[in-house]
């Protein structure tokens, strides 16, 4: 009989190598490969009854194209871009304790409590658990079914034989097929009850929500394959030491991606927070040194953030440069432009952050890092009804960021009388909004104090 083959499997990222390595390429863990028997999957089902090509004009559409199901929980909605898709398959992942059961477990009970079936299947508690998680959060809905198990062809039976609107797997890395006999979790395991969950999805046309687990550097554990199959990709993000969370759309088939949620954790549950903006400057000291208010993009969501910085003395060794939430190579190219402005910063410490754990991607976000850190050098407070946005080139000039109007507005909306921008923002602020037009760091800096 032939030697079985085997491969060499990363335990925290699911990279795969043909012989055993001291160090994964992909994320970087010591000593984390484990021996993994190569399994031939068993025949997938297909997602066509016909194998023959199909004209686009003859594909008919049942009821009338798009359907969609709000949740009932308006930041989950906001962030699927109306609500659940009918036949869609959807990942949610996040760290532990986030709250992603607990998310899912709310929008359950929304589409109970209008009567509409949901079936939640849990591979990681006990019926009795999830009943007594669900008794916290006072989720009551009649028309909810609990269906405890690992082995997804059971899943897949309840669902053609109850006939659910909405489907929960909780979670993706727990279930398995019984043909294959890798464990639960496994590379092979992971690529085929997605696939599987994807043709069930499509056939029975029903949402089906896969939870999904993160490793210890914050990607989505398997493999990348299982991105691919679903239609939404969503991550819960909470750093542990705030009540705080942020739900973000990383792919969307069906809308935009980069829509941002949020909500607070409290005892009794997840709480929705529709004005984000509010929440995460209302910790703000508008008298101190070293902060500047900006206004990002979130999808389609604007959003008025902290930036903080605070620049340190001037020191004989090396100078540090931390940055939480902002990009620190970004960070680097601005305090360079700074020191071509005139600001001396290459022999002092330099930390940066973007307050309420929001993570800034966008580069409208650097005039905020360039007001805070001279802010900061300077010791004087910007001022309190000033905010600032746009985007700092190599040569110092100030360049346009996209949709400015929704930014002027939600500065607007929150009481903001002056903002610094790009020249092209003037002629788009509403009444009684004073825009400075700045084309120069240089400019910014005169305009601040």
């Amino acid at each position: 009989m032939a030697k079985p083959k085997t491969v060499y499997v990363c335990r925290e990222c699911q990279y795969q190598s043909a012989k055993p390595l001291g160090r994964c390429f992909q994320c970087k863990a010591w000593g984390s490969f484990v021996e993994q028997a190569l399994e031939v999957a068993p025949p997938a089902p297909s997602l066509s009854s016909s194998d023959a090509p199909v004209a686009l004009k003859d594909v008919v559409i049942e009821g009338g194209g798009e359907v969609r199901h709000r949740t009932g929980v308006g930041e989950l909605d906001n962030v699927l871009g109306g609500g659940l898709v009918a036949g869609s398959l959807v990942l949610l992942g996040g760290d532990p304790g986030v709250g992603k059961s607990t998310l899912l477990l709310m929008a359950l009970d929304a589409f109970a409590r209008r009567g509409l079936p949901v079936l939640y299947v849990t591979g990681e508690e006990s019926l009795r658990q999830v009943r007594m998680r669900a008794d916290r959060l006072g989720v009551r809905g009649d028309t909810m079914k609990l269906l405890a198990t690992t082995d997804f062809p059971t899943v897949e039976r309840a669902v053609k034989g109850e006939h659910p609107l909405v489907v929960v797997v909780d979670s993706v890395q727990t279930m398995a097929i019984p043909e294959l006999q890798a464990i639960p979790g496994s590379m092979s395991q992971i690529r085929e009850v997605a696939h599987r969950a994807m043709v069930l999805a499509k056939s029975e046309n029903v949402s089906i929500l896969l939870v999904g687990h993160v490793t210890k550097s914050g990607e989505l554990a398997g493999p990348k394959v299982l991105e691919h199959f679903v239609d939404t990709v969503l991550q819960f993000e909470g750093d542990g030491r705030n009540t705080l969370r942020i739900l973000r759309s990383v792919k969307n088939r069906f809308g935009p991606a980069g829509e941002l949620g949020m909500f607070e954790m409290e005892e009794e549950g997840l709480r929705e927070v529709p004005d984000a903006s509010a929440r995460l400057l209302s910790e703000r000291r508008e008298d101190a040194a070293g902060t500047a208010v900006i206004a990002t993009l979130e999808g389609s969501r604007p959003l008025l953030v902290e930036v903080q910085a605070l620049v340190g003395r001037p020191t004989p060794s090396t100078p540090g440069r931390t940055c939480v939430g902002i990009d620190r190579t970004r960070v680097q190219m601005l305090i360079a432009v700074l020191e071509k402005a005139g600001m001396s910063l290459h022999d002092r410490d330099v930390f940066v952050n973007a307050a309420g754990g929001v993570r800034l991607e966008e580069t409208a976000a650097d005039l905020g890092v360039v007001a805070a850190t001279a802010s900061s050098l300077t010791e004087q407070p910007v001022r309190r009804d000033t905010l600032v946005f746009g985007e700092v080139g190599l040569v110092g000039e100030v360049r346009a960021v996209s949709h400015p109007t929704l930014r002027l507005k939600e500065a607007a909306r929150h009481g903001f009388s002056r903002v610094i921008a790009p020249p092209s923002v003037a002629k788009e602020a509403p009444r009684g909004l004073d825009v400075i037009a700045v084309r120069s760091v240089r400019e910014v800096l005169a305009a601040l104090f």
